[in-house]
């Protein structure tokens, strides 16, 4: 390896605000928070969402809708259905 073109590799905390979870990660991120974990102060960076929340890893499902593409079309369009003479 080259040297002086790598970023610093250090522990950072990360905190997934969503699920109220903690996560000790190595990173090359440089976040300007530290905050105190376990007795020890980390760079600290919060995540809106990650494996702790995301429906995938939790195995929730979350559906928008339960009609399908034709259904809904219909629906949408039913006033402008001509009916047979």
């Amino acid at each position: 390896m080259r040297p002086e073109i790598h970023p610093e590799y250090q522990e950072v905390l990360f905190h997934d605000t969503n699920a109220d979870a903690y996560f000790i990660i190595g990173s090359t991120l440089k976040p300007q928070q530290t905050k105190e974990y376990q007795g020890k102060i980390y760079p600290y960076m919060t995540l809106d969402i990650s494996s702790a929340s995301h429906p995938f890893y939790t195995g929730e499902q979350r559906q928008a809708s339960n009609e399908g593409r034709v259904a809904s079309f219909n629906k949408r369009f039913a006033r402008f259905k001509r009916s047979k003479d």
